[in-house]
């Protein structure tokens, strides 16, 4: 009965897969790049290794884990519901949900902070007439400029973090200006957005359940996680992290979105072959990326083409501002809605009709208002 459920489970598993691989235009699109480059390019397999990055990869992998089982915790969930059982009007719930969508993603990357924060905000609006569609659009805008205050906010960070040779205070302090710019701007926006009408709950929320030791353990070895990070270790922490969740909380290692950590590491080899084909190293290449002008504006302009990770995969290797960079593809989230990933994301856990026409409304604006006073500063 046992050997038969745990089969079934595979056999679940592995049918989710497939269904992911089918209706993931992006991951499809980076396999089939992938296997064109492979066939008219072939290379070394140490240079597929090098393009696979494993620390950064094996970085994302532990962050994952931890992630999905602070979620799981129900931790995050519980203190957000008792916060916002005092507030009071719209306005003040928009604010204060801003707010905790760019702590979080700081904390435990924009993904996960949406994956966290849209369902709440789908539960509050099932007790309380609120513009639910407009939050989820400033959530997702605020997880990407809360991100942007972390080496960890981020996939995008985390790898130009590790590139970069600097500590993590270091980084924090490089784009600090840039995130409180971004975070600024759109909470005065949303005060402009939304009305001091009152909330009126029309029932109470059910509380989240609670599995203490499961959420306070995940905090420590995030911690932890994050220091090996620092120390350039985290292949063996990742394997740590992996062994623990084997051990101890092995469903929530069933949850973990593995199909992401899929999709990034065709990302990196993909876009690191692409990068040294010399047609496009010569192309890319004539650009001035030593000039800060250019490399700010470039890797805006191309995140709203290919999204903010691959620009920072690409764009990675023709430049050593590697803190610059990540400012620009991190402003470069907002506008077109593929510009991050956070961005499809919270889209599709709203599900609201013409919700990417409603999306493009408010971040457009927000994008090139925050282009230019982020510019401002970093290019003075």
């Amino acid at each position: 009965m046992i050997a038969a459920r745990r089969k079934e489970h595979r056999l679940s598993t592995y049918e989710l897969a497939l269904h992911r691989l089918r209706h993931d235009r992006l991951l499809q699109a980076l396999l089939l790049l992938m296997g064109a480059l492979a066939a008219f390019d072939p290379r070394p397999a140490n240079d597929y290794l090098r393009w696979l990055d494993a620390p950064t990869l094996a970085g994302l992998a532990g962050l994952l884990m931890l992630t999905q089982a602070v979620r799981t915790s129900g931790l995050i969930q519980r203190w957000a519901q008792a916060a916002v059982a005092r507030l009071s009007n719209v306005r003040m719930l928009a604010l204060v949900m801003v707010l905790l969508s760019a702590a979080l993603a700081s904390m435990l990357t924009n993904d996960v902070a949406l994956f966290l924060i849209v369902p709440l905000t789908l539960a509050i609006d099932a007790i309380t007439h609120i513009p639910r569609t407009r939050l989820v659009i400033f959530e997702a805008l605020a997880v990407n400029a809360g991100s942007t205050l972390s080496p960890i906010g981020n996939p995008q960070n985390l790898l130009l973090w590790q590139h970069s040779g600097l500590a993590f205070p270091q980084f924090v302090l490089a784009l600090l200006p840039a995130g409180l710019i971004m975070l600024a701007l759109l909470l005065c926006i949303a005060c402009a957005a939304f009305s001091s009408a009152p909330l009126q709950l029309q029932s109470a929320a059910e509380p989240t359940r609670l599995n203490m030791p499961l959420g306070i353990g995940a905090i420590v070895l995030l911690g932890g996680m994050v220091a090996a990070l620092q120390f350039h270790q985290a292949v063996p922490a990742m394997l740590v992290v992996f062994a623990v969740g084997l051990l101890f909380f092995r469903p929530v290692l069933a949850g973990v979105d593995w199909m992401l950590l899929v999709t990034f590491a065709a990302m990196f080899v993909g876009l690191g072959h692409l990068s040294a084909v010399p047609w496009v190293n010569a192309h890319v290449g004539a650009l001035d990326w030593r000039d800060p002008r250019v490399l700010y504006g470039g890797g805006i302009a191309l995140s709203q083409l290919i999204s903010n990770v691959p620009a920072a995969v690409l764009l990675q290797h023709y430049t050593r501002e590697l803190t610059l960079l990540a400012t620009a593809v991190n402003v470069g989230g907002s506008g077109i809605m593929i510009g991050s990933l956070a961005n499809l994301i919270a889209l599709r856990l709203d599900g609201s009709p013409r919700i990417g026409w409603k999306f493009h409304a408010w971040s457009i604006p927000y994008l090139l208002a925050s282009a230019l006073l982020v510019g401002a500063w970093v290019l003075r």
